[in-house]
């Protein structure tokens, strides 16, 4: 969001730069009316209006009963489309197995979504925006969900990532994303604060003898025999990174 950001750049103040995410929200429910089939734009409104929802569970997965009670996956799924096409949502699907390629391997009806941008998550949620002021307390809003999306922005404007998420077959472990790049398969979880656990990660790698898994956390860059802790302030340069381990130039 260039405006957005130009503004606290230039001026610091987290007031204007809601204001200006405001105005963009108004301007995407009112292009809803304008630019999608009438039959479909309720539906899309109920659904792009249960993101902020769907992120503040502990499991992210998608869930349409919090859209509305009794909703079902095919009544929405011409919505989610919609909102893909036109840029305002990301569809992170589940996979099954981590195997090449992970785009065989996805189960379309289990998913998460996101939002195009971090700060229009914040605004959607009315999240008070001078938190991001308040140092690290921003990470650890609503379970979360700022976090992973912020992770997600990042890896997503890397081509050559192909990003989907894992859980266990009737059980609770979950790795947040599983990440397809041209050199391997690398499972991701991440952490909202300094926390060094990884229990999701260590069920995943002892099941599919992985050797190499990344955890993104508030604390600094460490190697640890299968797991690599990346922070979060540096994640951006993870692709980087994992060429130089696998020793692609």
């Amino acid at each position: 969001m260039p405006e957005a950001v130009l503004e606290f750049v230039t001026n610091r103040d987290v007031n204007s730069v809601r204001d200006i995410q405001n105005r963009l929200l108004f301007a995407y429910e009112n292009d809803l009316s304008k630019h999608a089939p009438k039959e479909i734009v309720t539906r899309i409104r109920m659904l792009w209006n249960s993101i902020p929802a769907q992120l503040a569970k502990e499991n992210k997965k998608f869930i349409y009963g919090l859209i509305r009670e009794g909703a079902r996956a095919r009544e929405y799924e011409v919505a989610i489309t919609w909102l893909m096409d036109v840029g305002l949502v990301y569809r992170i699907n589940r996979v099954k197995k981590p195997d090449f390629p992970l785009r065989a391997y996805q189960n379309f009806s289990a998913l998460k979504l996101f939002v195009l941008d971090i700060g229009l998550l914040g605004a959607m949620s009315r999240l008070n925006a001078k938190i991001i002021l308040e140092g690290n307390r921003l990470f650890e809003e609503f379970k979360g969900a700022l976090t992973e999306q912020y992770v997600l922005q990042q890896l997503i404007v890397k081509p050559e990532n192909d990003i989907f998420y894992w859980t266990a077959e009737n059980a609770t472990s979950e790795v947040d994303f599983l990440i397809q790049t041209d050199e391997c398969i690398v499972p991701l979880e991440v952490k909202a604060e300094e926390n060094l656990q990884a229990k999701s990660l260590k069920v995943f790698v002892q099941k599919y003898g992985v050797k190499n898994a990344v955890r993104v956390s508030m604390s600094g860059f460490m190697e640890q025999d299968w797991l690599t802790n990346f922070p979060l302030y540096n994640i951006s340069y993870l692709n980087q990174y994992l060429k130089e381990r696998a020793g692609t130039p």
